[in-house]
């Protein structure tokens, strides 16, 4: 009989919701990904290098001008450099570049500390890999780092750190004391750092993201990982890159060009030619922010408790003050009664610790948005 590898995972509660959003006709809030298509220049695009016979393998690194485009974009947002030919590779999803950087440094018996809530592809791809995964918790309602616990947290077995900003769930946005006070924490120290940054771009109220390699120590320790999927709305592309010094990323194209090899070819020409102009990507706060604001509005006539998410397109209501139902079974009674599915936070921790808090997905169209608070307006409780 086959001794399952991972015997506690099952299906992902985001199959789950949205699989029962669709049987019971209701508004799926749940899942991540837009609620709308990507701009038709975009998709001419792909056509164009389709007719052009750009359809066989691309580079095992990527397309070169994709990558140079990243290379530039880092370079004009962020003030850092990276050398497009071998610091920069395209893979097939951030999830599998987060997988092939936790892969390239984690080895059997090593620990590696996860900030929880965690989105759930990284202690799978920790525990395949040999690796004995530490949970520290998030503050809450706001999630920021704990960094007391995270120093506790700490021993010789440390040798990685998970780091997600614009968190998800929670949206938190890391400050520049968060990174100096991290790089503090891990200096002379053979920690790495796998840093999942696919909501870049998605933040709100004047706010920066500032990613880990913005910070000279930190960049020398850091495997950034992106996603074309969140930022330009073709989450179906599965198209991610990762970003680390040369000697981080000769490991992980060790492991990436075994696991995909390369990624498709005439997307990656579209991306690049795409990614020419800079407010196509440069707009998303901004765009996002008033969905945010939207929703935001229309929860104030409901009896939810939150704070606007400081980034990502993903806002977090509390209701323990209004019922202490499971956040699971509130979800599920949500969906199936009111008509409005969302996700159970619980499901983000590894004990399924219940704070009460369930977490929706704003990337719609504004007429779905209305539509789903005039059905929470009603009421659930």
């Amino acid at each position: 009989m086959l001794q399952s590898k991972l015997p506690h995972v099952g299906t992902t509660i985001f199959t789950i919701m949205s699989k029962m959003a669709a049987d019971h006709n209701a508004i799926n809030l749940s899942q991540g990904y837009p609620g709308f298509d990507c701009f038709p220049y975009l998709q001419d695009l792909v056509t164009k290098y389709m007719n052009t016979a750009h359809n066989q393998y691309a580079p095992m690194t990527g397309v070169p001008s994709l990558r140079k485009r990243l290379a530039d974009k880092t370079l004009s947002i962020h003030d850092v450099e990276y050398d497009a030919d071998e610091e920069v590779t395209i893979v097939s999803g951030a999830t599998e570049a987060l997988n092939a950087s936790i892969t390239a440094v984690v080895r059997q018996g090593d620990e590696v500390i996860l900030l929880e809530p965690a989105y759930d592809c990284y202690e799978p791809a920790v525990r395949l890999n040999g690796g004995v995964p530490v949970y520290v918790s998030l503050n809450v309602p706001d999630f920021s780092v704990d960094w007391n616990k995270v120093a506790d947290a700490i021993n010789p077995k440390t040798r990685l750190i998970m780091v997600n900003t614009p968190h998800n769930p929670g949206g938190y946005v890391w400050t520049q004391e968060d990174l100096n006070t991290l790089a503090d924490l891990i200096r002379d120290k053979d920690i790495y750092i796998v840093s999942d940054d696919v909501y870049e771009h998605i933040v709100f109220e004047g706010k920066k993201h500032l990613p880990l390699f913005s910070h000279h120590e930190l960049k020398e320790r850091t495997f950034a990982c992106g996603s074309f999927g969140k930022t330009f709305h073709i989450t179906g592309w599965k198209i991610g890159y990762c970003l680390a010094p040369k000697a981080l990323t000769e490991e992980f194209r060790k492991i990436h060009q075994f696991l995909t090899f390369s990624t498709v070819t005439p997307m990656q020409y579209a991306l690049a030619d795409y990614m020419e102009d800079p407010s196509r990507y440069l707009y998303l706060g901004h765009f996002y922010q008033e969905k945010r604001d939207l929703f935001c509005e229309g929860l104030k006539e409901t009896g939810f408790s939150f704070t606007p998410t400081e980034g990502s397109f993903f806002q977090c209501v509390s209701y323990g003050h209004l019922s202490q139902e499971s956040d699971f079974d509130l979800a599920v009674r949500m969906t199936k009664e009111i008509g409005v599915a969302s996700i159970p936070t619980s499901v983000f921790y590894h004990d399924k610790r219940d704070h009460k808090i369930l977490r929706f997905c704003f990337a719609k169209d504004d007429d779905v948005l209305e539509k789903a608070l005039e059905l929470l307006q009603k009421g659930i409780f």
